[in-house]
């Protein structure tokens, strides 16, 4: 419907009798009025100007430049559209205001079809001005380059045919379907459970014939500098990608090259300190990686079906401005990419010794197979880790969670309440009504704590020196993912129950698997520029694509699959059932998906411990900061875990159990 009858000042909308649909259109403008405001600063105004916001008409819920600009020039001219990248509004500015007035009017409660063909609702409100901070000028990871039309159409033609997806039976090489995408490997056989190669095993054959004469040219004209012996061949359907991540040291040389075929994409590289550039690949375009581009950044590709690309037509290859004047969306088509490495027959020198797996000092450790090698790997991959960065931890530990403190609000005055795994402290003030006390394992943290008088002791989670069945409430934030065994998670969660007094709650938080549910991101993925050293920070309120968008179109997230431990399991001892023996943990990349339940976080400490102020996270003529990095053991949970777990106690009832932002919780009394 449209809103001509609907007066631009509440007061008088509360005077007019409206109808059921107009009630509803209403509410709808209201939440996504109160929604701009709230998650983007964006202050709307009651009176006409001629500036308006657009929700849900932004490249970030699927509405391209070209199906937009249509529709508001109908209604007068259009001076500016701004399409901030990945944002689900837009901002119009028009020549007058009584074309704006007009645009209102007209638009508000339409539905228009976005790319993918699916209905969206419009909702108009005027703004003052426009409200979009533009980033900084970005420069290529150094090291990185793209070249385009590195081949003719023909020579694609060829090479597209010449990869047989049919063929099971060939020997010449192993063929693997991923989950999200297909491959084929040539001269040596990528291992995707550890990352590389044998290099004792090369595949008979060799790369395919086509690929030599191509690669001589190559060489020839200086677009590479070594032939390569390693191919490894992906086809990307509309929708699917690949994590971020780097390409293992010791596996392959420094250069690494990438040729797309059949479609373009846009690749997003992140630096260790959240910077993220994101960068066309044209079709035909060769992608070379040496350097810091190679070792230090991690690349990616974004599941979507769409990507925010220039809309000028003279822009190729090269990085996405956030030039929100000349954005919109380039459908995806099938993409093949040939991807050429060079086995290492040596280790790896690099000037990246933090994050070089030749060079480290120790090799990450294995998962443990016994309960004292669980208790040393807790000890020195999170009790000493949290010693020492305690001062820069609590630094990034300020903001309370809604939900537990609104489970703490809710206790009766006078309640005894422990927080279990207390931190620095944040949440033992939030109710001065209650009487809390807090431990925690890291006496540097319990010293902050005492700082700002609160009372808290050191102790262990799995044996806290208060009375059986003493406390009205217990909380456990973000701690018993820290335990490195199925049984020693029990044991944690037994222990918060024997503190309970009969009828005595508990909340627990846990680091989910799934940092991409219901196709909605956490904010832990959502972040583009992270603080470093901010771990699972949740925020409550829900993205803006949630309150604006009901026809969300699929853009192909996909959901992280993992087999959810039973009852049995636990009953059992069954430490993790899928785990591999003497398998080693994987160290994880921050603010990226979750590919492993048990692994190692990064914490880049910055600065002076002791001081709360961080270090520029670039040395010296931009060359990587080399802070000390400390790796935290986590066990995220997957979905039904932890309700799991609960239920193995005795005498508990589980009241509530919900995903928060990037959490699993579970409300549990004891009865």
């Amino acid at each position: 419907m449209a809103a001509p009858s609907i007066a631009m000042d509440s007061n008088h909308q509360s005077n007019c009798k409206l109808s059921k649909t107009e009630k509803k259109f209403l509410r709808k403008q209201i939440k996504a009025r109160h929604t701009l405001l709230r998650h983007e600063g964006i202050e709307t105004v009651s009176y006409a100007t001629q500036i308006l916001v657009v929700a849900n008409g932004g490249l970030g819920n699927g509405m391209s430049r070209n199906q937009l600009l249509p529709v508001l020039e109908k209604l007068g001219q259009v001076d500016a559209l701004l399409m901030p990248p990945n944002k689900p509004y837009s901002f119009v500015t028009y020549k007058t205001i009584e074309e704006s007035k007009k645009a209102y009017a007209t638009l508000n409660g339409q539905k228009i079809v976005d790319d993918l063909g699916q209905k969206i609702i419009l909702y108009l409100n005027f703004v003052e001005k426009v409200q979009w901070k533009e980033l900084g000028l970005q420069a290529l990871p150094p090291g990185l380059k793209v070249v385009e039309e590195i081949i003719s159409s023909e020579d694609e033609k060829l090479l597209l045919e010449s990869v047989n997806w049919t063929d099971d039976t060939d020997h010449q090489n192993f063929q693997k379907s991923l989950k999200h995408r297909r491959v084929k490997h040539f001269g040596y056989e990528f291992h995707y459970e550890n990352n590389n190669v044998d290099k004792d095993k090369p595949l008979p054959g060799g790369l395919p014939d086509i690929c030599d004469s191509i690669l001589e040219k190559w060489l020839k004209e200086g677009f590479i500098r070594h032939k390569p012996d390693q191919l490894t061949v992906n086809q990307y359907e509309p929708g699917h990608g690949i994590p971020a991540h780097i390409d293992t040291h010791s596996a392959f040389e420094d250069e690494i090259i990438s040729l797309s075929l059949g479609s373009e994409i846009v690749m997003d590289f992140k630096h260790p300190d959240g910077v993220t550039v994101s960068v066309m690949l044209p079709r035909r375009s060769l992608l070379v990686m040496t350097g810091e581009s190679r070792y230090l950044w991690t690349h990616g590709i974004t599941p979507r079906k769409f990507d925010s690309v220039q809309a000028s037509k003279g822009h190729r290859s090269g990085i996405i401005t956030n030039d929100v004047e000349d954005l919109t969306l380039s459908k995806r088509g099938i993409r093949t990419s040939l991807t050429f490495r060079k086995v290492r027959q040596t280790p790896c020198n690099c000037s990246y010794p933090l994050v070089c797996d030749s060079q480290m000092k120790e090799p990450p450790p294995s998962f443990p197979e016994s309960d004292k090698e669980a208790s040393q790997l807790e000890q020195e991959y999170v009790h000493q880790v949290y010693e020492e960065i305690a001062g820069h931890f609590s630094s990034t530990r300020h903001t309370p969670w809604p939900h537990i403190v609104e489970f703490l609000k809710d206790l009766p005055s006078g309640s005894l309440v422990a927080d279990i795994g207390c931190g620095n402290g944040k949440y033992l003030g939030k109710n001065k009504e209650l009487y809390m006390i807090g431990c925690d394992r890291s006496q540097n943290l319990v010293d902050i704590c005492r700082e700002r008088q609160f009372q808290a002791f050191v102790c262990d989670a799995l044996a806290v020196p208060i009375r059986s069945g003493s406390c009205d409430a217990c909380i456990s934030i973000a701690v018993i993912h820290h335990f490195a065994t199925a049984e020693r998670r029990v044991a944690a969660l037994r222990e918060l129950v024997r503190l309970l007094r009969p009828g005595g709650k508990a909340l627990i938080y846990v680091w989910a698997m799934e940092q991409e549910y219901n196709n909605k991101k956490s904010k832990y993925l959502r972040e583009n520029r992270s603080s470093q050293g901010k771990k699972e920070e949740i925020n409550n309120d829900p993205p803006m694509q949630e309150l604006f968008v009901e026809q969300m179109p699929d853009m192909g997230i996909q959901n992280s699959a993992s087999s959810v431990p039973s009852i049995h399991d636990f009953q059992k001892g069954r430490r993790n059932s899928r785990k591999v023996a003497n398998s080693k943990l994987l160290i994880h990349t921050n603010r990226t998906s979750f590919h492993s339940q048990d692994l190692l976080v990064p914490w880049h400490l910055k600065g002076n411990p002791g001081k709360e102020k961080p270090s520029e996270p670039f040395g010296p003529a931009g060359t990587y900061d080399s802070s000390p990095v400390f790796h935290r053991f986590y066990h995220v949970f997957c979905e039904g875990e932890l309700e799991t777990a609960c239920q193995t106690l005795n005498n508990v009832s589980i009241l509530q159990s919900y995903y928060d932002q990037g959490n699993w919780c579970v409300i549990l009394q004891k009865v």
